[in-house]
């Protein structure tokens, strides 16, 4: 499982990265400021949880708690989830899109609770 969410985590970090540049450089031009602020929240939050994916890696290591690695798991649909609808709102412009993002917010919330009360527990 270590291995798992760190080597998901680098490729969703990485994913970051080339839309970040992506959207700076290319669709700037071709996106209104509201769509590309939409797409610039889409690559934050993906970089947040891969950032948090690589805290899931290291905390699956140094404690023993069932319910880390479901964080894991809730930050990788969450983000599908989240900065996928996003991304698709931005490129469609269809506002329907944002009706799904709160779903992945809210996996990303129970995966930050999952996080802290397993390190807790354990």
């Amino acid at each position: 499982m270590i291995k798992l969410f760190s080597v998901v985590g680098a490729l969703l970090a990485f994913g970051a990265v080339i839309a970040g540049s992506f959207g700076a450089h290319l669709l700037r031009k071709k996106f209104g400021e509201d769509l590309l602020a939409t797409f610039e929240v889409g690559v934050r939050y993906q970089m947040y949880h891969a950032l948090a994916l690589f805290v899931v890696a290291w905390a699956i290591g140094a404690f023993s708690s069932s319910l880390i690695p479901v964080a894991g798991w809730l930050f990788i649909v969450g983000t599908v989830i989240f900065s996928g609808s996003l991304y698709l709102l931005a490129f469609t412009g269809v506002k329907t899109w944002g009706a799904v993002t709160p779903i992945g917010g809210s996996l990303f919330l129970l995966g930050w609770l999952c996080l802290g009360v397993g390190i807790l527990r354990s």
